[in-house]
């Protein structure tokens, strides 16, 4: 099937709701497309792939940080919060990219990173030339310790101390790694600066912008700092845990809000936030960001029942406070759903996060890469009939496995080296995209990649599934299309049958049903009009979605 054969009228740009039901394409910009042959993706290498972007048939780009940075996380320790890393390109770059993509009737949302700056921010560096007590140290967390030691016993999230000392003795705070100083938001300069970045990529006619790690930011850092062992577990904290989801941080967002419904339309936001369900809405009312992630479905076994659970959870949630549900499978922090689905389930009935295969070097226990793919697909048109917006990560389109055996000489993310080993990471599922059967790095460019690509990744490529009707990319563009013709209003109503069979209907006559057993089941009355794998007669095979009207 033909990219033209697909083409849909897109939405109106225009339309302030447009978010509400959009289905967004993540784009990890460092391994996405790489323009100039140095190994790493850049903002050319996306205009060079709009083509494709238009033949998916996505409503969004979700660009991950794009922004000067010394890759200490990823991009998310960001050295210039109005400006692009020149490895990536320039502004001109930029503003060029905007424009290639509103023209073909794509919406551009990027990552902010507000809880943290990178060390080699102009602030930062300030701070340290700075005195004790300093206005400039004031814009971060600095303190005296305790002795020889750090001002409190907490952890960083990448593993050891959260705290760092500087040559004269202070320490500062880093939730996450050294090189991200966390900022203080009880600072007004840093609120008003912030501010001047939301004004600075709207401007820019960015249309809307992910929220990192939305529920840390403020904290009590009063005295004296409670032991680790004191600390309530933030899924029961309430709003009164130090470091995380904290009730202040809102007056920080409501803020926020304001000046993005200064544009017409008023520029869209959504919060990662980990925090409980019930505490999620804060972070999405029409007062606040005005839509949260929900991790919900991410972060579960493929399971009839918490599936179930999850979806009418988040719903009644969305309901309650007026905003659409998220939902998601994969992004730059998770092991690929298509692997994740292939694994055994945990015995002690943990999710499946795909862990501790990684630490095997994607050895042990053995992938069922078929049960994994099959799963993924049914997932994925299950997603796309739901209320609300679908959040796609790069390469899912092409069914991409885990990249698991990724050598230690060649591992970028922090976690693997502050947990010295503990952790293998996150790069397994950044490794640049195939885009052809083979060549030194399958199309991502003219050089290497910056994370090795297995030699298995060229039958994945965009290449070799480009003229498959049967292929996952095709399916996906297919949904997409599909979905587009048949999207109307937020409702769902259960249709309650077979063991095992979640069946839903949404406006208009359509259906869609999910077969979580283990053997076919009988379709219900109507026309079929995509599935994620082929029919058996009349009926749904196991792990297979089927969408009727």
């Amino acid at each position: 099937m033909t990219s033209t054969e697909l083409q849909v009228p897109r939405a109106d740009l225009s339309d302030p709701n447009w978010w509400r039901q959009a289905v967004v394409y993540q784009i990890y910009p460092r391994s996405f497309a790489d323009a100039n042959g140095d190994g790493v993706g850049d903002l050319q290498g996306i205009i060079s792939r709009l083509p494709y972007l238009v033949s998916l048939g996505i409503d969004a780009v979700w660009l991950s940080p794009f922004y000067p940075s010394a890759l200490a996380d990823g991009g998310y320790d960001v050295d210039d919060y109005r400006d692009v890393d020149p490895r990536l390109g320039t502004l001109s770059d930029f503003d060029e990219l905007v424009e290639a993509l509103h023209g073909a009737g794509i919406k551009l949302i990027v990552d902010i990173v507000p809880n943290h700056s990178s060390d080699r921010h102009e602030w930062f560096r300030e701070a340290l030339a700075a005195p004790k007590d300093s206005p400039a140290r004031d814009r971060y967390i600095f303190r005296e310790g305790v002795g020889d030691q750090p001002p409190s016993d907490w952890d960083s999230v990448f593993g050891g101390s959260a705290w760092a000392q500087i040559e004269d003795g202070q320490w500062y705070l880093h939730l996450f790694a050294a090189e991200q100083p966390d900022l203080n938001w009880d600072n007004r300069e840093v609120r008003d600066d912030f501010i001047k970045t939301l004004r600075f990529w709207s401007d820019r006619g960015v249309d809307g912008f992910r929220v990192d790690v939305a529920h840390a930011l403020v904290k009590d850092l009063s005295e004296p700092l409670p032991s680790k062992t004191t600390l309530p577990r933030q899924s029961e904290s309430n709003g009164l845990h130090p470091l995380w989801d904290r009730d202040e941080v809102h007056d920080v967002y409501h803020e926020w809000r304001q000046v993005l419904n200064e544009y017409d339309p008023p520029r869209s936001a959504v919060a990662e936030a980990f925090v409980p369900a019930t505490r999620r809405a804060r972070y999405a009312s029409a007062k606040g960001l005005g839509q949260a992630f929900n991790f919900d479905l991410l972060q579960a076994d493929w399971d009839y029942d918490r599936f179930r659970q999850v979806i009418e959870e988040n719903l009644a949630l969305a309901e309650q406070n007026g905003s659409s549900s998220t939902w998601v499978f994969s992004n730059h922090d998770v092991v690929r759903h298509a692997t994740r689905y292939g694994l055994p389930k945990d015995p002690d009935g943990a999710w499946q996060d795909g862990k501790a295969w990684l630490l095997s070097n994607g050895t042990e226990p053995t992938v069922d890469v078929e049960q994994g793919l099959r799963r993924a697909r049914a997932a994925v048109l299950l997603m796309l009939a739901l209320p609300g917006s679908a959040y796609l990560y790069q390469g899912e389109e092409l069914g991409l496995q885990e990249v698991g055996e990724l050598p230690a000489a060649n591992l970028q993310d922090p976690a693997y080296f502050r947990s010295k080993g503990a952790e293998k990471g996150r790069d397994g599922c950044r490794v640049p995209l195939p885009w052809t059967v083979g060549g030194l790095s399958f199309g991502f460019g003219a050089g290497g990649s910056h994370l090795l690509q297995p030699k298995w990744f060229g039958t994945y490529s965009v290449e070799a599934q480009e003229g498959d009707a049967d292929s996952t990319l095709s399916l996906y563009r297919k949904a997409l299309a599909v979905r587009r013709g048949l999207q109307s209003s937020e409702d769902l109503e259960w249709v309650d049958g077979v063991d095992w069979s979640l069946h839903f209907q949404r406006p208009g006559g359509w259906q869609s049903i999910t077969n979580f057993g283990a053997a076919p089941i009988e379709l219900p009355d109507g026309a079929v009009v995509l599935s994620s794998a082929p029919l058996e007669g009349d009926k749904l095979p196991a792990d297979t979605t089927a969408w009727l009207i």
